[in-house]
């Protein structure tokens, strides 16, 4: 699957829809910094995907590993953190970001393995490929870092991901 940062789209065979980046627009993947609003170029696995009960569910035949969250389910981003850029139980002592949040971005997520083999403290956490709010603006829907799409789109595009599949953002 091909993420182009600058057309802002994502492609996969002859089936191609919009997405947004982060707000920072892309960058080189040994230039991504810990809430630099960059989406990191380069070739990032599919690990799994995350339903949040209630709100989405895995379409019939998924592929892919999945499971769902729970209220505790978090994300550190605290480069301090031992547990850098890996799930972690809520509350923890470090900084980490809810997978339960209160809008819709993080019902269906794409979890990328970007700085994950070993996560390097500061170079970038929680890349994943999730929904946007489709309640705001296109000019609106820019990310933290990163790729965000249609619910619409996401419910179309899971049946076709196969393990071992990759994100490759240029």
């Amino acid at each position: 699957m091909r993420v182009d940062a600058q057309a802002l789209t994502v492609t996969l065979g002859d089936w191609q829809v919009p997405c947004s980046i982060g707000r920072s627009g892309a960058c080189a993947a040994d230039a991504k910094r810990e809430g630099d609003g960059c989406t990191p170029l380069g070739r990032w696995p599919i690990r799994a995907v995350l339903f949040r009960p209630g709100r989405a569910t895995p379409p019939p035949g998924l592929a892919l590993p999945w499971r769902w969250t729970s209220p505790g389910d978090g994300w550190s981003d605290d480069p301090a953190d031992p547990a850098y850029n890996c799930p972690v139980r809520l509350p923890h002592g470090f900084s980490a970001e809810t997978l339960q949040r209160e809008d819709m971005l993080y019902d269906v997520v794409l979890v990328l393995g970007h700085n994950d083999t070993p996560p390097v403290p500061g170079e970038g956490s929680a890349i994943f490929f999730h929904l946007w709010n489709e309640a705001k603006p296109v000019a609106e829907r820019s990310t933290e870092g990163c790729v965000a799409i249609a619910r619409s789109n996401m419910d179309a595009l899971l049946p076709k991901l196969k393990p071992g599949m990759v994100v490759e953002i240029e």
